[in-house]
C-alpha cells in the first residue's frame, strides 16, 4: 500500500509539527496543506492542521502514528492563511499550533464534525448572490469623496492613515470605498471580499446595521468572541467559502480565512483593545497591515487620535495620510471644551458628590431643552475601596495586591482582577467600628448620586457591570438612541464609535489619575479617550434655540499642556511633542520591546528567574532592564515579575529572542513564564 506523511501542526506548546502516516487507499485522495485532520496525540485524539505533505519523514516509518480522518468536506485553508500564522508564530515567538489551531472556531477543531456538517447544509441552502449594488449612498463632501476615491483606486499594498475628527464620516468613506471595490469584482468566481475591524465587541451592531442598510443584497459575516460557537461556526464558514463578501468582526477576525481579500479597514487604529493579552499576544492591527502587504492590497487605518505608531509612518512617509478635519454634518461643529478648576480657592467650585456646580447646572440646563448628556467616569463599581477612620483599615484583596471595590447594588465587595468576592462587612473587621465608609466613586455611585439630584431624570449606567447579560449592551445604546434617557453615565464602553444625535453635553470626572501614571503610554491613552468621549457630543447640526455642545472636563490641574491641547482638538501638536519626548527617552516607535514575565508563588523566585535569564545568554547590542515586580504584583495568589528587554533594530531582537526562547525552555524551573513582543502594558 502507498504512504504519505503528513505533518501537522498541533495545538501544543512544543515548537514544531509532529509527522503523522496516511495510507493512501485507491479512490482515496491524497489529503492536501490546508487541510484539518484528526489525530492520535497521547492518549487522545486532537485535530490539527495538515501543514505538507512528504513521501519521507525523519523519523522511522514504524515509529510514526497513523492519521485517523481528514476532513475533505471543508475547502483547504489557503497557503496565503498558513503563511500568516507562520508569520505571526515566528514574530510573537509561539509554535505554529498555538497560532493556527486556536484561530479556527472552537466547533471546528472538535472531534466529531456534526457541527461542521450542520453548518455547511445550512449555507448550502442559502443561494450566494454576487450583486453588490448598495442603495442610494448619501453625498460626501469633497474631502470624503477624495478620501473614498484614493482608498478604492489604490493598487498593491497602500497603507493609508484615514485621519478625521470624531464625527467627520469616516464610516461613511469606509462603506463608499467598499462599495467601488465591491463594484468592480465581477467575477463570480472571484468574489471580492472587504475585512472590517472594530476594536470591541458592543461597536459592531451598530456597523453591522448601517452595512446591512446599505448593501441589503450582500452577505455579511460578523466575527468576535460573543457569538455562540455554532453562530462563529456558521459565519466563519461563509466567510471561509466566499459566501461572505463584508465581515465584520474584533481582533479575532483577522486571523479568519479571507481567500478573496481585497482591502482591510481597522476601524479606530488606536485602540489598545487591539492587542490580545492573553495567549498568544498578538496585535490585530499590526497583523492587518502584514496581511494587507502579503495579499499586495490596501489597507485603512482610520482614527481621531491616530496611535503615535502609525502616526510616525503617516509623518515619515510609509503610509498614505488622507484627513478629514470637518465634521461631514453640514453646521456641526467640534464641541467647545471647557475646564472645572477644582482647586481654585477664590471662589471655590461647590461640590456635591463629586460633582461640580457648573457641571450640575449645564445637566440642568440640557434637560430643560430635552437634550441628552453623558458623564464619563472609567471606574465601575460604587467605590474603589471601602475603609475604617478608627483604625485605618481598608478593603483588600486577600490574594491580590489590589482593593476589593464596593458594588452596593449586589452588597458585594468584588476584586476585578482575580474575581473574588465577599459579602459587605457591617462593621471593621479590625477594630469593630461600625462606621465604615465608602472612598472614592464610580459609575454606580455617580449614578445614585445624580438620582438624588435629579429625581425627575431618566438616568442609565452603561458598564461592564450592567452589561452582562447578552444583548444587554446593545438594548441599553438602543434606549439612548431612541432619546429615552436624559443623563448616561458609562466608562470606555461608551467613549467610542456611538453616534448619538441627541447628545450635547459630555462630563468629565476625575482623569487626574492617568497625568501621573508610571506607564510612559498613559497620556496619549488618556487624550484619545477625552478626544474620544469629547467627540459623542455635537454631532448633528445645533437647533435653533438649542444649546452649544459642550465638553466639562473635572480636574486639578488644569494648566497641564494635555488638557490645553484637547481644548483647542489640536492631536497634531500634541502627537508631535510626545514623539519628540519618545525619541528622547528612547521609547517605542524609536525602539524595540519585549517583555518577559514571571509568575511564581513566592516573588523571590519569579526575580531569581529572570536573573537566570538574563545570564543564560549572550545579548551584546541587546538593553536587559533590571527585573522588577509588576505594578499589580500578586494577582489570585501568584506573584509576579517582569524583565523589558530592548534594541533599535527589529530584526537583531527577533534574532535575539529566538535564541534565548529556545534556551529558557531548556531551563527547568517552578516558574511559569511568558514572552510578549510590542508590549503595551508594563
Amino acid at each position: 500500500m502507498e504512504h504519505c506523511i503528513l505533518k501537522v501542526a498541533l495545538d501544543t506548546p512544543l515548537d514544531f509539527c509532529f509527522d503523522y502516516v496516511w495510507v493512501v487507499e485507491d479512490g482515496v485522495i491524497r489529503p492536501l496543506a490546508g487541510q484539518l485532520v484528526l489525530v492520535p496525540f497521547g492518549r487522545r485524539e486532537v485535530v490539527g492542521l495538515i501543514v505538507a505533505v512528504h513521501e519521507t519523514s525523519e523519523v522511522p516509518l514504524d515509529k510514526l502514528k497513523q492519521a485517523i480522518a481528514v476532513r475533505t468536506q471543508l475547502a483547504p485553508l489557503s497557503a496565503e492563511w498558513i503563511a500568516l500564522c507562520v508569520f505571526a508564530a515566528d514574530y510573537y515567538q509561539r509554535p505554529l499550533g498555538e497560532v493556527a489551531i486556536p484561530g479556527l472556531p472552537k466547533n471546528l477543531r472538535a472531534l466529531k464534525t456534526t457541527s461542521l456538517d450542520k453548518a455547511i447544509k445550512k449555507l448550502g441552502k442559502v443561494d450566494a448572490v454576487h450583486d453588490a449594488t448598495p442603495i442610494a449612498m448619501p453625498e460626501l463632501n469633497s474631502a470624503q469623496q477624495q478620501a473614498a476615491d484614493a482608498i478604492a483606486g489604490a493598487s498593491g499594498f497602500a497603507p493609508t492613515l484615514l485621519y478625521g475628527v470624531t464625527g467627520s464620516g469616516k464610516t461613511e468613506v469606509y462603506l463608499q470605498a467598499a462599495a467601488q471595490i465591491l463594484a468592480h469584482s465581477i467575477d463570480e468566481h472571484n468574489p471580492a471580499q472587504i475585512l472590517i475591524l472594530v476594536p470591541e465587541i458592543n461597536l459592531t451592531p451598530q456597523l453591522e446595521a448601517n452595512v446591512r442598510a446599505r448593501f441589503p443584497d450582500v452577505a455579511i459575516a460578523t466575527l468576535h468572541s460573543g457569538l455562540a460557537e455554532g453562530e462563529r461556526m456558521t459565519h466563519w464558514l461563509a466567510a471561509h467559502l466566499g459566501r461572505a463578501r463584508i465581515v465584520l468582526g474584533t481582533r479575532l477576525a483577522i486571523l479568519s480565512s479571507l481567500p478573496h481579500l481585497k482591502l482591510i479597514i481597522v476601524d479606530e487604529e488606536h485602540d489598545p483593545s487591539y492587542k490580545q493579552q492573553e495567549g498568544l499576544r498578538y496585535s490585530a492591527r499590526d497583523l492587518a497591515v502584514w496581511r494587507a502587504h502579503q495579499l499586495s492590497i490596501p489597507i485603512v487605518l482610520g482614527s481621531a487620535t491616530p496611535s503615535l505608531e502609525t502616526w510616525h509612518h503617516a509623518q515619515s512617509g510609509r503610509y498614505r495620510k488622507l484627513e478629514l478635519r470637518e465634521r461631514a454634518v453640514k453646521d456641526a461643529v467640534l464641541p467647545k471644551v471647557g475646564l472645572i478648576d477644582l482647586e481654585r480657592k477664590a471662589p471655590r467650585e461647590k461640590m456635591t458628590e463629586g460633582i461640580s456646580e457648573t457641571l450640575i447646572a449645564a445637566l440642568k440646563l440640557r434637560m430643560e431643552r430635552g437634550e441628552q448628556s453623558l458623564l464619563f467616569l472609567n471606574r465601575r463599581g460604587y467605590a474603589p475601596v471601602i475603609a475604617c477612620d478608627s483604625c485605618g483599615w481598608i478593603s483588600n484583596c486577600t490574594r491580590c495586591s489590589a482593593f476589593l471595590v464596593l458594588h452596593k447594588l449586589d452588597k458585594r465587595l468584588r476584586c476585578h482582577h482575580c474575581g473574588y468576592e465577599q459579602r459587605i462587612p457591617r462593621f471593621c473587621p479590625d477594630c469593630g467600628n461600625v462606621d465604615i465608609q465608602p472612598l472614592g466613586r464610580g459609575t454606580q455611585r455617580v449614578e445614585e448620586n445624580l438620582q438624588q439630584i435629579f429625581p425627575e431624570a431618566r438616568i442609565l449606567r452603561i458598564d461592564a457591570d450592567s452589561t452582562r447579560r447578552k444583548g444587554s449592551a446593545q438594548e441599553a445604546f438602543d434606549t439612548v438612541h431612541r432619546g429615552e434617557v436624559d443623563i448616561l453615565i458609562g466608562t470606555q464602553m461608551v467613549a467610542k464609535g456611538h453616534d448619538f444625535q441627541n447628545l450635547t453635553l459630555v462630563g468629565v470626572l476625575n482623569p487626574d489619575t492617568a497625568l501621573f501614571s508610571h506607564d510612559y503610554r498613559a497620556s496619549e491613552r488618556l487624550f484619545a479617550q477625552l478626544m474620544q468621549v469629547a467627540g459623542r457630543a455635537g454631532r448633528v447640526a445645533q437647533k435653533e434655540g438649542g444649546s452649544v455642545s459642550e465638553v466639562l472636563i473635572q480636574t486639578r490641574y488644569p494648566q497641564h499642556p494635555l488638557f490645553a491641547a484637547v481644548r483647542t482638538h489640536d492631536y497634531d501638536t500634541f502627537a508631535s511633542e510626545l514623539l519628540e519626548e519618545r525619541q528622547q527617552a528612547c521609547f517605542p516607535p524609536f525602539m524595540y520591546q519585549a517583555l518577559l514575565r514571571a509568575e511564581a508563588r513566592e516573588l523571590k523566585i519569579a526575580l531569581d528567574f529572570l536573573h537566570q535569564a538574563i545570564a543564560c545568554v549572550e545579548h551584546g547590542g541587546i538593553t536587559m532592564n533590571d527585573p522588577i515586580p509588576m505594578t499589580m504584583t500578586r494577582v489570585a495568589n501568584v506573584d509576579r515579575a517582569q524583565l523589558l528587554v530592548e534594541c533599535a533594530s527589529r530584526p537583531a531582537l527577533q534574532a535575539f529572542l529566538k535564541v534565548w526562547i529556545a534556551t529558557l525552555r531548556e531551563m527547568k524551573s517552578r516558574v511559569r513564564w511568558s514572552l510578549e513582543v510590542d508590549p503595551v502594558d508594563i
